[in-house]
């Protein structure tokens, strides 16, 4: 049975995942790991040439910050994946972390509440990351 022949019986169409996009899951994924709150990707492929996703992450304190940015560099490192550029660990009120295709922001939450990225990228498609056990991940949304 072909992939179409078996999408068309059972219902579920299959569609091929971009790498960029199992990166940006992961690093949703290992950000929960470490407390991450609010964890949304927003797929801003077609928005901009400059990133596929965005993962957005709310810390609550410095000392949570600086623990999932270290967490998510050191984990991909061992995965072969290491961040172009790497701000904000100076203050730690909004972390970025750039592997090119996946841009990481981790926000204390009133910083996050002021930059508003996710209006200021109203179009894309966002996806809200839960709990690792339940290992589930929401429909994509329009803006």
């Amino acid at each position: 049975m072909s992939r179409s022949e078996h999408a068309a019986s059972s219902g579920v169409e299959a569609r091929e995942v971009a790498m960029s996009e199992l990166l940006a899951r992961r690093v949703a994924e290992l950000s929960l790991e470490k407390k991450g709150e609010e964890v949304k990707i927003l797929d801003v492929r077609g928005l901009t040439s400059v990133t596929d996703f965005f993962v957005i992450i709310t810390a609550d304190s410095e000392r949570k910050s600086k623990a999932i940015a270290e967490f998510i560099v050191d984990e991909l490192r061992e995965e072969d994946e290491r961040p172009a550029h790497v701000e904000g660990l100076d203050t730690l009120h909004w972390v970025l972390i750039d592997y090119i295709d996946v841009v990481v922001h981790i926000f204390q939450p009133d910083d996050r509440r002021f930059y508003d990225l996710e209006s200021l990228w109203s179009d894309a498609k966002v996806s809200t990351v839960t709990l690792p056990e339940s290992n589930e991940f929401s429909e994509p949304s329009e803006g």
